[in-house]
């Protein structure tokens, strides 16, 4: 496509996809809708719009070849300032392609923990409130938390997609002493134990 110039198009909420089949079938225009997977939906598998609500179109400017904005397709039409649609260089949707293929190769968007962090464990055969101590340096990885159950801290590694967030952490106190005084640990707490699992 000699001249053509890549434009944003907008799209109807959660319709991406769609939109971006609808437009495929016009020959004269290629489209490129950004997808990442993501660990917040069906644990990881599912790929979700880097762009919620947008997708890229190249087309000539001077084509006969535009597509018609209907209603009741999953376009609304292209993005535009006072009726002025700005266009993107080719680099820029190069580098974009480039970006998804590495995010998705190292496994797409994934939430990241930080120690302290409270969690809510959902397993079939562990369940309950964790505060994390590491996170892993992969969306595979699994995370180290300490687990409070029976009124005990236990340091157990869980898969991140057996974990929930949480907003705030509990309102009652549940951790118990991980000390005796005088930096004595105890036993089944210290840095030897965390470290173990």
């Amino acid at each position: 496509m000699t001249g053509a110039r890549w434009y944003v198009v907008r799209t109807k909420p959660r319709s991406e996809s769609l939109a971006a089949r609808e437009m495929d079938r016009d020959d004269h225009i290629e489209i490129f809708s950004p997808l990442i997977t993501s660990d917040q939906i069906n644990n990881g598998q599912t790929p979700v719009p880097l762009f919620p609500g947008y997708i890229f179109m190249r087309l000539a400017p001077e084509s006969n070849n535009w597509p018609s904005f209907r209603s009741g397709q999953h376009v609304l039409g292209l993005l535009n300032f006072d009726g002025v649609a700005p266009w993107l260089p080719e680099q820029v949707i190069v580098e974009l392609k480039l970006r998804c293929d590495t995010l998705n190769e190292y496994g797409g968007i994934w939430r990241k923990y930080e120690p302290g962090d409270w969690v809510q464990v959902i397993n079939s055969t562990l369940e309950g409130l964790a505060q994390v101590v590491e996170d892993g340096k992969s969306s595979n990885a699994p995370v180290r938390v300490l687990l409070h159950i029976f009124e005990r801290l236990v340091p157990v590694q869980v898969s991140r997609h057996n974990l929930q967030p949480m907003e705030s952490a509990p309102n009652r106190n549940l951790a118990p002493r991980r000390t005796r005084g005088g930096g004595r640990w105890i036993r089944g707490f210290g840095p030897k134990t965390l470290a173990s699992t």
